[in-house]
């Protein structure tokens, strides 16, 4: 499996981001605040966590939502997954939305969201007055399930 080193500041009393086992692909953020915030039904707000980083240059960052706490409370992220250019340099903040009925407090150190470290490409347009033909053409949004 490729490692690659990245700088990271981390300006809150959260332990570092880390694999919790060696098979994970996402690693947790965790609310850097002074206090609990609390979301009422359909809130939003970005919760900060502290950490800055230094990606290698073809490298982004996803953030994406925490499973368990999407299932048990109703807790996402409004722009899933977020990314993290290389080229950013501020605070890491997590746009958390609260997607249930009841309100929901985050408290400081609460585990909110995961990132996952990922290599792209960049694509270089070759405009054109055809494309190959496919199967499926130009079939839109549920054209493949329609069997």
């Amino acid at each position: 499996m490729e490692q690659i080193k990245v700088k990271i500041i981390n300006s809150s009393a959260n332990a570092l981001p880390a694999y919790e086992t060696p098979s994970s692909a996402g690693m947790d953020l965790r609310a850097h605040l002074a206090e609990p915030v609390t979301l009422g039904p359909l809130e939003r707000r970005l919760i900060p966590t502290g950490l800055r980083i230094e990606l290698p240059q073809g490298y982004e960052c996803q953030i994406r939502p925490r499973s368990g706490l999407a299932l048990r409370h109703g807790i996402s992220i409004v722009n899933t997954p977020g990314t993290v250019d290389a080229d950013y340099r501020g605070d890491i903040g997590i746009i958390v939305i609260n997607l249930s009925a009841e309100p929901y407090t985050i408290t400081p150190g609460e585990r909110i969201a995961q990132m996952v470290i990922k290599r792209y490409v960049k694509a270089e347009w070759e405009p054109t007055s055809i494309l190959d033909e496919t199967e499926r053409g130009a079939g839109g949004f549920g054209h493949t399930g329609t069997a």
